[in-house]
């Protein structure tokens, strides 16, 4: 009979429908709540993707999965919760919860790895103390949606357990060595990645929407065009980014669509009815990393008056040294296209934030002048090698799309682009540290509050240099300095300026919550700490602030 391998994730859930993904040991018949599907198969794995419909707003509805007409979730024993659909009630409030940057390791305890155990020192998971927390939370209660922004899973950096399978398989003294490399390897690491119990009970319960970043395929992966040319040159690198972006497809963004963005989607189409959906696959890897126009990773959600509106700033960054882009003109023409509307606020999710500290931001763009040729020919390589040792491939250093970007959430709060939301707010994750800042523009005819809110790691560490760093270039010396570079580069005077809202940036593994309610928004930050006697993993309040 088959077993369930993976899942179930609650994926989408709107007022009146949702879809649930899972993956399977052979092929079935996946069944929810009396709709059925078939899984597809890829290259050996087998997955569905169903929508359940004629659901009620605002309902709840426990669920169970049937594989063959044989009840398969929850599993049997198991001390948590009944899964459950809550479906969006559009005149209720909206609470979402939102992070970034988790390398999975066991949750036992202490919950906490040593440095004799890994060097890494990852120190307690958010998430799994997020999802601890809502167990004993009724439905009522749970967050309508899961926000995952990025470095979902560590291909260089996966879990002991996905270690021992690659190392079962190869040679691991050769390149690449311990990253993952492979198909096979990715769809392990997501299985390692997301099986412990409280995770999976989390994922199959609370909607997730997710975009990624480098980490899903390889550290500084689209770091830069002479990056991009250096792996192409390792002979593993085909095998690495066909196996990175199919089960980025498979795993993160068939899950974003919406059940009629499924129905219209070709790809997904002919992948459902093949024999093996493995060379279709990997023909549409193939022109994703190649060509990335065509391809847009990019999508929206609407939670009643609230708009998510997801930008990729990885995968579909166009990388020419004369005309650098975070996505491709016909993806720049979808975002503007979906940022119009009347909402009482509208998030721009993307992994990378906007706003960073105001140094870093300026050293970004410096770094892009200096590498497109401003100092010279000669100082081109120094620049290379400075953007990568310091990851310097924000939106500062793609300065073009910082402009375009900003002015679109300028004309959105003027009231350009429809009546003007009550707020406008990025959330973002990738930098290792957490703060929230506010935005603030010349044009006197901004109406909505403009804010960057950056939650990251959920669980990960940042060096104490690049941590140093990022504080200083909060300060206003380090600011003087940025800003002194990029002046020296060419670099104009942006129309936006931001500051923190708080002191300093936190560092430690943190989870944020918006909430929203009407035109009213707040948003909370809190950080993973280990709580009495037996020192069970909890979540402490690190910093609250109304936004609206």
């Amino acid at each position: 009979m088959p077993e369930l391998v993976l899942g179930p994730l609650l994926r989408y859930a709107d007022s009146s429908e949702a879809t649930i993904w899972v993956e399977t040991d052979g092929p079935c018949e996946v069944e929810v709540l009396g709709y059925r599907s078939r899984t597809f198969h890829v290259e050996g794995h087998h997955y569905a993707l169903l929508c359940v419909a004629g659901l009620e707003p605002g309902g709840v509805y426990e669920y169970e999965v049937l594989l063959d007409g044989e009840k398969r979730w929850p599993e049997a024993g198991s001390p948590l919760p009944p899964s459950m659909i809550r479906t969006l009630d559009p005149e209720a409030s909206l609470k979402l919860v939102f992070g970034s940057c988790r390398i999975s390791a066991p949750h036992e305890p202490p919950y906490t790895l040593s440095i004799e155990e890994d060097e890494r020192g990852l120190g307690v998971d958010a998430l799994y103390a997020m999802a601890m927390r809502l167990t004993g939370e009724p439905p009522e209660d749970l967050p309508h949606a899961l926000v995952l922004l990025g470095d979902q899973i560590y291909a260089h950096k996966p879990p002991f357990d996905t270690l021992e399978f690659i190392r079962s398989r190869r040679d691991t003294d050769k390149p690449p060595g311990e990253e993952v490399a492979t198909f096979e390897e990715y769809a392990r690491l997501y299985r390692d990645s997301w099986r412990d119990p409280a995770i999976r009970w989390l994922l199959s319960t609370v909607p997730s929407a997710m975009i990624f970043d480098d980490h899903e395929v390889a550290d500084d992966w689209n770091v830069s065009e002479a990056w991009v040319e250096e792996a192409r040159s390792y002979p593993w690198w085909n095998d690495q980014i066909h196996g990175g972006h199919v089960s980025y497809w498979i795993y993160q963004h068939l899950g974003n669509l919406s059940p009629r963005e499924l129905a219209e989607n070709d790809l997904f189409q002919k992948v459902r009815a093949a024999e093996d959906a493995g060379p279709l696959l990997r023909d549409f890897a193939r022109d994703a990393h190649r060509e990335t126009a065509g391809t847009r990773w990019s999508f929206h959600r609407d939670f009643g008056g609230t708009r998510l509106l997801m930008i990729d700033s990885r995968g579909g960054r166009v990388l020419d040294n004369e005309h650098r882009s975070m996505v491709d003109a016909s993806e720049w023409e979808w975002i503007e296209e979906h940022a119009s509307g009347d909402f009482d606020h509208l998030l721009f999710g993307t992994s990378l934030p906007v706003m960073l500290g105001p140094g870093m931001h300026h050293l970004q763009a410096w770094s892009e002048a200096v590498c497109s040729g401003k100092w010279g020919e000669r100082a081109k390589g120094w620049g290379e090698r400075i953007r990568r040792s310091q990851d310097l491939d924000h939106w500062g250093a793609f300065h073009e799309s910082f402009d375009k970007l900003t002015a679109l959430i300028r004309a959105v709060a003027a009231g350009e682009k429809g009546q003007p939301p009550a707020s406008v707010t990025v959330l973002s994750g990738d930098v290792h540290h957490g703060y929230l800042a506010e935005a603030e523009f010349r044009d006197e005819g901004v109406r909505s509050h403009t804010y960057q809110a950056v939650c990251s790691p959920l669980r990960n560490s940042l060096p104490g240099q690049k941590s140093r760093l990022q504080s200083v270039c909060w300060t206003k010396l380090g600011e003087l300095a940025g800003r002194l570079l990029s002046r020296m580069a060419g670099i104009g005077k942006e129309q936006m300026s931001w500051r923190m809202t708080h002191q300093k940036p936190w560092f430690e593994n943190h989870v944020a919550t918006l909430e929203m309610e009407g035109r009213r928004a707040t948003v909370t930050f809190e950080k993973a700490v280990l709580e009495g006697p037996s020192g069970e993993p909890a979540l402490e309040r690190i910093y609250e602030r109304r936004l609206v």
